[in-house]
């Protein structure tokens, strides 16, 4: 079989039970029997088939739904979805991920099997923490005992793949007497998800974000904060006790076992051109089909040099109606077109997140910009000089004890 260029599919799907106050991701509280499940598929559907061109050229290597809470999505529906996506592939990977995101609230042993039967193999379930006072500062809906108890259904289900997500540096309490989560308890918590069975874990330092709750509560100064030092500590602590369970660290905020790595993450951090799917979605696809209506145009004839990023409608009740409409044209929110420079600024950001780094050279020849400009390459002595980074050939990579630093480390080289 002709080996063919590689993309994924991004679905979103944009209902969650509550929104919680750190998340910065297009999402809309409803109860699960309010949402028009029919409906939305029916619009991605629609969606799909002014898309499926460029998937027909490609290898498709992973499906991912996230969201909002995709386990809120009748498991019917989103099979819909999953059986019209596969079929307008050109080519299967033989080792397709298909992924779910869950919350523990929406998630039982019988609901995992449905989303099984459908052909969804690897469930994200956003555990979060363990401990019932800092999971009610995050908003979450679970109790301690309810985030362990998703990850053991969703492994009792058969589900051949499953992750758990924690989040760290987190300090419950007020502005002004923040108690800071201490390294050894988000050590421990991540050896009790470990503890489960199950073969991947993120964990991710507590970001906020403008617009979010949190994000307001910062400007006014009234959201209790962990400090930088004892974040980094957390890190290495987490780093620690999970390498001892036999989970690499093979990306900054990522664990696994040998060959469960997440594919479809790795996809954007490797600079695979992946299609969005839904309200909100992002998409970044090289050469694609002019009948989509974006007014960058379409890239045919230019190779890999140049990619359209778009987004779709944020409402989904306008996304929907926009889909129904039945137009030629795509409806996009926003659309942007990548410069060579910028796509590899971008491989360069998301490259050096993984515990391999990036062949900076194969990168830059792909794109046909230079790889090493005289300021990246002072730039990139001095990190060599301060332990920062290490250079071998083309291939540039973080090493772990900077790992910490490795988004400002990735600035520097722009």
């Amino acid at each position: 079989m002709k080996t063919m260029e590689p993309i994924t599919v991004y679905v979103h799907f944009p209902w969650c039970l509550k929104k919680c106050p750190y998340c910065d991701f297009v999402s809309f509280a409803k109860a699960r029997d309010a949402i028009d499940h029919r409906g939305y598929a029916d619009a991605v559907l629609a969606e799909l088939r002014k898309r499926e061109d460029v998937l027909g050229e490609r290898e498709l290597r992973s499906i991912f739904f996230g969201g909002g809470t995709p386990s809120l999505w009748e498991p019917d529906e989103m099979g819909r979805v999953l059986s019209a996506i596969t079929a307008a592939a050109g080519q299967l990977s033989p080792d397709l991920e298909v992924t779910a995101e869950c919350n523990p609230t929406s998630l039982d042993e019988q609901r995992a099997r449905a989303f099984r039967a459908i052909g969804v193999n690897r469930l994200s379930i956003g555990v979060q923490g363990l401990d019932i006072e800092r999971l009610r500062f995050l908003g979450r809906l679970h109790d301690p005992e309810g985030g362990l108890g998703a990850l053991s259904a969703a492994l009792r289900s058969g589900m051949p793949r499953v992750s758990g997500d924690l989040i760290y540096g987190v300090a419950v309490g007020t502005a002004e007497a923040a108690r800071e989560q201490r390294p050894e308890h988000a050590a421990a918590e991540a050896r009790a998800v470990a503890s489960t069975g199950v073969t991947h874990i993120s964990a991710y330092s507590l970001t906020v974000e403008p617009g979010t709750s949190f994000g307001e509560l910062a400007r006014r100064g009234r959201l209790p904060l962990a400090g930088d030092d004892g974040v980094a500590d957390t890190f290495f602590a987490i780093d620690e006790a999970l390498e001892a369970e036999g989970l690499a660290h093979y990306e900054v905020s990522n664990y696994a076992r040998p060959g469960h790595e997440a594919r479809h993450n790795l996809g954007y951090w490797q600079g695979i051109d992946y299609v969005g799917l839904g309200c909100a979605a992002y998409g970044t696809v090289s050469r694609p089909d002019p009948r989509w209506g974006l007014r960058s145009g379409g890239a045919e004839g230019q190779g890999e040099a140049f990619a359209v990023r778009y987004r779709n409608i944020v409402s989904p009740e306008r996304y929907m109606a926009a889909m129904a409409e039945g137009d030629e044209a795509i409806a996009v929110e926003s659309e942007e077109r990548l410069e060579p420079e910028t796509r590899l600024s971008e491989r360069i950001m998301l490259g050096l997140r993984l515990r391999e780094g990036l062949d900076l050279e194969a990168a830059a020849a792909a794109l046909g910009v230079p790889a090493w400009p005289p300021s990246r390459r002072r730039a990139a002595e001095r990190l060599e000089r301060a332990g920062r980074l290490e250079v071998a050939g083309g291939r540039v990579r973080v090493p772990r004890a900077a790992w910490v630093f490795a988004d400002g480390i990735a600035a520097d080289l722009f």
